[in-house]
């Protein structure tokens, strides 16, 4: 007589969700993610709007923008996180906390110090703090995805913590791209770059109050040689690529390549987009307003829906969504150039604009975390954050010299819709590769 077949494993659905929000792991999580996203912006788009604010020239601009190279480059120290403890505080922290407090004091005073000189002292020197702060912030973003990765006990759990994670990442963009708009108008730049500073010890909190992952204690898997030996070494910086390419095999360089090109749209945009404001004739404040109200709720909606589908159909099914409705941003910025000023079609576009990123990004970050191998987390994470900002943060550089050429014979505005017309388009590559690995899934089962 034959046994009847165990029933597959039953994936969360929508009703598992909301009661995990109340666990306490989940709301460090989010405030995790607050403190990562809190300097992205500030280091990137909002800096634009300040030195746009001042008179700065685009093609400077753009070039200023430079400085967030550091978060596509992290991979480069990322074995070192892996292996090493932070200098003092480690031995007091743990490994992943150590570095989480470090990164963020690094944060802070970097942050802080651009608050008390301002970009009027010279642009060289200003853009040398920025950096400070950049490579700080890198470096956090690089400890904070190894603790929520070793955190989560499976996948389920994951795709909660992501989606935790995005939702504190998200608010802290709309803070640091939107309420600090407001702040400026009011306080001026250096007092509203001051607060921000401050708001940073938000994270601070979260740090001092999350365990040590328990892999992390652990060191892995299996003890692994110290870094500071040949085989140590060889180890932490070779290891994270062996172990990746030996467990996805032949589809290792199409999932990089999918992950490469997924936010080349957004990334690329980028930083025009202050400025674009400012070009448009909008006041601070309302740019600011517009996005702390209907930008947050579109925010929230577009994260929570990343988050959930997630959890309900899988990681790769969500990424080719999310792979669909980014370039929404894209076109909805070139709608907006091509017909001018308009507060309610620019409320249409912040609605688009923040839906579309929360949940291409939460279905990007949850996908990213799912490839990775305990006792190479940080590493092979930072290799594939890395992966995905790299282009993006290549071409952004070039993004004000562009509008610019762009702009004889057509007008700014006219330069501005082509742009994010041409922007938009980027993410077909991504699209088409996402479909290929919906179909192995399909084949595969994984």
């Amino acid at each position: 007589m034959t046994s009847e077949p165990a029933p597959a494993p039953r994936r969360a659905g929508w009703r598992d969700v909301l009661p995990a929000l109340a666990q306490a792991r989940v709301r460090l999580t989010l405030m995790l993610g607050f403190s990562s996203g809190l300097p992205f912006m500030l280091v990137g788009n909002t800096l634009g709007f300040w030195l746009r604010d001042g008179g700065v020239a685009l093609t400077a601009i753009g070039l200023l923008s430079g400085v967030g190279l550091a978060y596509s480059l992290k991979f480069l120290w990322a074995p070192l996180i892996d292996k090493a403890d932070a200098p003092l505080l480690g031995r007091w922290l743990g490994r992943r906390r150590g570095w989480m407090l470090l990164s963020q004091l690094a944060v802070i005073a970097g942050l802080s110090a651009m608050a008390l000189l301002g970009p009027d002292h010279g642009l060289t020197g200003f853009g040398l703090l920025a950096l400070v702060a950049a490579f700080g912030s890198a470096t956090q973003d690089i400890v904070i995805d190894a603790w929520r990765i070793e955190s989560a006990a499976n996948d389920d759990e994951q795709g909660l913590l992501t989606a935790a994670f995005q939702t504190g990442y998200r608010g802290a963009l709309l803070i640091a791209d939107a309420l600090i708009l407001i702040l400026a108008g009011l306080l001026g730049w250096s007092l509203s770059y001051g607060v921000m500073a401050a708001l940073m010890l938000l994270g601070v909190l979260a740090t001092l109050s999350a365990a040590e992952p328990a892999a992390s204690v652990a060191g892995g898997p299996s003890q692994r040689p110290t870094l500071w030996t040949a085989r140590g070494l060889f180890d932490a910086v070779a290891g994270p690529f062996i172990a990746f390419f030996r467990e996805h095999g032949r589809w290792a360089l199409l999932m990089l390549l999918a992950v490469a090109l997924y936010r080349l749209p957004d990334f690329a945009m980028g930083p025009m987009a202050n400025p674009f404001y400012k070009d448009l004739g909008f006041a601070k404040e309302v740019v600011g307003a517009v996005r702390s109200s209907i930008g947050l709720v579109a925010s929230i909606t577009g994260i929570a829906a990343g988050g959930l589908c997630a959890v309900r159909f899988g990681f790769v099914p969500t990424l080719l969504i999310g792979a669909i409705v980014g370039p929404g941003s894209n076109l909805a910025f070139a709608v907006l150039a091509w017909h001018g000023a308009d507060l309610s079609l620019f409320s249409a576009a912040m609605a688009i604009d923040n839906f579309s990123t929360g949940f291409a990004g939460t279905a990007l970050v949850a996908y990213m975390s799912s490839l990775t191998s305990l006792g190479y987390t940080a590493t092979q994470y930072a290799l594939l954050s890395s992966f995905y900002a790299l282009p993006g943060k290549l071409a952004k550089v070039a993004s004000g010299g562009i509008v610019e050429a762009l702009e004889p014979g057509r007008g700014l505005m006219a330069a501005y819709s082509v742009f994010f017309t041409g922007t938009a388009l980027v993410g077909l590559p991504a699209l088409l590769l996402c479909l290929v690995l919906v179909r192995k899934r399909a084949a595969t089962g994984s």
